[in-house]
């Protein structure tokens, strides 16, 4: 029976997450310390403390989500031994804990990244008005018939095919209006604004794909150790050449968790252990595939139930 970790992306953020593994964990703490130390400034003060205004920002929540999520990785490390798993990935911004958990980009170059990654977002956010919106009873072609009704000469693409059933599109708002107030006519259930800084995994992102272009060429990265199961073909990807283009595209492409999932099961993936702040991916997968196992580890409490995997 195959496993697989998995990591939560921006939105996953709570003030407090991961303080109760610091105050255990020894190796958590330390995580704590060295993104401090990486990044020239009190992360894990705002992790800790917020305000929750501070936290939600995408340059802060980010890489604040990324080391949470690593925490929990190196709490199971010392209650599982061995860890044994056969693939990762991760939604969104956590395809870069993925990466750390294979092995393929280290913990330091990984947090300074996702910080000017999550900076980058912001700036091409501010770019132009643009949102996200959720829609409920969609699939990747009404959600893209949606768009091409709604967007006029504006940008309105699918952004996120997260389960089935469950499809974000993403583009400048006066589209992300139209296709809200369309959303009926053609079908769907519901459409939802989400509380975004802007259009992310939209070609309005291209600035700040632009932008992490030249400090992904300036990382170094290894093979995976394990297959990293990619947002944006969603296949599994075992060489460090491939990485950098694939995480420049994933902020204009769409994020294609669902497929991952199914491409993972039919890998042989029945097992997915979630780590970092959370729940949100175990309901994803149970929306996408039958008969997986899942366990979230995301707090002290959760440590317990991995003690005899």
């Amino acid at each position: 029976m195959g496993r697989a970790l998995v990591f939560p992306g921006q939105g996953a953020q709570y003030v407090g997450m991961g303080m109760e593994l610091a105050q255990h964990y020894p190796v958590a703490r330390a995580l704590l310390d060295e993104a401090d130390n990486a990044l020239g400034f009190s992360l894990s003060d705002i992790i800790a403390h917020g305000p929750e205004a501070e936290l939600t920002r995408t340059d802060i929540s980010q890489p604040a989500i990324l080391v949470v999520s690593i925490m929990a990785l190196a709490v199971l490390k010392t209650v599982v031994k061995p860890l044994t798993f056969h693939a990762v990935a991760g939604l969104s911004l956590g395809e870069y804990s993925a990466l750390v958990a294979a092995e393929a980009i280290s913990f330091h170059d990984a947090v300074r990244l996702v910080r000017l990654r999550g900076q980058a977002m912001q700036a091409a956010a501010e770019l132009v008005p643009s949102g996200m919106v959720a829609l409920i009873g969609a699939d990747e072609a009404s959600a893209t018939k949606l768009c091409e009704a709604a967007k006029g000469d504006e940008v309105l693409q699918v952004a996120n095919l997260n389960s089935p059933g469950q499809v974000v599109i993403s583009g400048t708002k006066s589209a992300c209006d139209r296709a809200m107030a369309q959303a009926k006519d053609h079908g769907l259930r519901r459409a939802i604004a989400l509380p975004v800084a802007g259009a992310f995994h939209s070609a309005l992102m291209a600035p700040a794909a632009a932008q992490l272009r030249a400090a992904l060429a300036a990382t170094k990265f290894r093979d995976p150790q394990v297959p990293v199961y990619t947002n944006v073909h969603a296949g599994p990807v075992q060489r460090a050449s491939e990485i950098p283009a694939l995480l420049e595209a994933q902020l204009t492409k769409p994020v294609r968790w669902a497929d991952s999932v199914v491409a993972m099961k039919a890998a042989g993936i029945e097992t997915y252990w979630e780590l970092g702040p959370g729940k949100t991916l175990c309901g994803m997968i149970a929306r996408t595939v039958t008969d997986a196992t899942m366990r979230n580890l995301d707090n002290a409490n959760d440590v317990i139930g991995f003690a005899t995997p």
